[in-house]
């Protein structure tokens, strides 16, 4: 089962990472945007959890945002750096929407609405059970 789920991962993210390039992103720099839009002026770390990455790996890939002109980065309070998306930054995002939304739509369509509604309970319920479990 856990393979299965690789898998359509896998093939997933190809796609998604194919498509993407046509906006000038990889699927991780644009998750990362979409991170920054939904919490904007949150911290590396904060934005870290919510992209699955380590704050050392976001740090590396905010760093190449900002460098490219997607990300503005500010400092904080202490040590914390606050990330906020440019102009640029939200149109990468805006582009990159119109892909995932294709993909996303192209890699469930074998399935019918009440199918997908009962994969996303499924995996919601899979998800919440502790690691230890």
């Amino acid at each position: 089962m856990g393979r299965a789920v690789k898998e359509a991962q896998y093939r997933h993210h190809r796609a998604l990472d194919t498509r993407l390039a046509a906006a000038g992103t990889t699927l991780a720099q644009w998750d990362a945007l979409r991170a920054i839009a939904r919490a904007p002026g949150a911290s590396a770390h904060e934005l870290a959890v919510a992209t699955f990455q380590g704050d050392q790996s976001f740090g590396t890939l905010a760093s190449r945002l900002a460098a490219q002109g997607l990300v503005e980065r500010r400092p904080g309070r202490g040590r914390r750096i606050e990330h906020r998306l440019t102009a640029d930054g939200e149109r990468v995002l805006a582009a990159g929407r119109t892909i995932t939304l294709d993909v996303l739509t192209a890699s469930f369509a074998p399935l019918d609405q009440d199918e997908r509604a009962t994969l996303l309970g499924l995996l919601r319920r899979v998800g919440l059970r502790d690691e230890g479990s």
